[in-house]
């Protein structure tokens, strides 16, 4: 079945080439771009509305039956609710307006279940690609995480919660036993970059808490790369797609975490 989605997916890597085509126009010139607010640490540009716009515009026209779901606008319900899009049009935006790395994230769900993603890094031109049950790519290059076993050789990336998110109340307390006995914490600034840093091996393993639509591409990226996915008390999609606390990680990794992280209060699927 996986050559049902082949043409698809090069449909969703021509646009998201668009989409950072786009956008590092505006990246180019970071300093004065017009920046607006939508909450704590949650900013949106021009950049991101034209991208996801541009998005938007190529997959109706070549799919227009299906549903989107994205970042900057209201959802769109089309006639065909089993196939929908979800859409980050620029995904670490705080990155993209400091001019550091971001991504263009689009991947495609049939029911419950993404089934194909594109991502990628226009900065460095990297494209990370997906089928389920096909493999994960780079480039076209066949992607395995880590197998890095060594606690202290371990490189663990996250972002810091502000106090509105339900991973706040202890985290600094558990970031510090984690930090500690490892080789390195890392900051990527996306959570969809940081899921395929753990897919192509530069990190070992991820938690955060963060949206489907930001890391559903590199949550499948993970998978198919041969990592572990649950939420931050080892459960599957139908708790961590609800609540967005997530760990991504290589088998030793995952294990390790799930250790440290299981004394947080649960986020329960709503």
């Amino acid at each position: 079945m996986t050559e049902v989605y082949d043409d698809v997916l090069a449909d969703m890597v021509s646009t998201a080439r668009e989409a950072g085509a786009l956008t590092l126009e505006h990246f180019k010139r970071f300093r004065d771009l017009e920046i607006g607010i939508k909450g704590p640490a949650d900013f949106v540009s021009d950049a991101d509305r034209e991208s996801e716009l541009l998005i938007r515009d190529r997959l109706f026209a070549k799919y227009p039956d299906w549903s989107l779901t994205g970042e900057e606008f209201p959802p769109v319900e089309r006639d065909d609710r089993e196939y929908r899009w979800l859409v980050d049009p620029i995904d670490g935006t705080t990155n993209f307006i400091n001019g550091m790395h971001y991504t263009i994230s689009i991947a495609l769900r049939r029911g419950n279940e993404t089934v194909a993603g594109a991502l990628y890094n226009p900065v460095a031109d990297e494209m990370f690609t997906a089928i389920r049950g096909a493999g994960a790519f780079l480039n076209g290059e066949r992607l395995r995480v880590s197998t890095q076993s060594d606690v202290g050789m371990m490189a663990v990336g996250t972002g810091l919660p502000v106090s509105n998110l339900h991973s706040f109340e202890g985290y600094y307390r558990r970031l510090e036993k984690i930090r500690d006995p490892i080789g390195a914490i890392r900051i990527v600034g996306s959570s969809a970059n940081s899921c395929a840093y753990v897919a192509c091996g530069r990190l070992t393993g991820y938690f955060e808490e963060s949206g489907l639509v930001d890391w559903a591409v590199g949550v499948l990226l993970v998978e198919e790369a041969g990592g572990v996915v649950t939420d931050w008390w080892g459960r599957g999609p139908e708790f961590y797609e609800k609540s967005g606390m997530v760990i991504v990680a290589n088998p030793a990794t995952h294990a390790w975490l799930l250790e440290k992280l299981k004394d947080a209060p649960k986020k329960d699927a709503q």
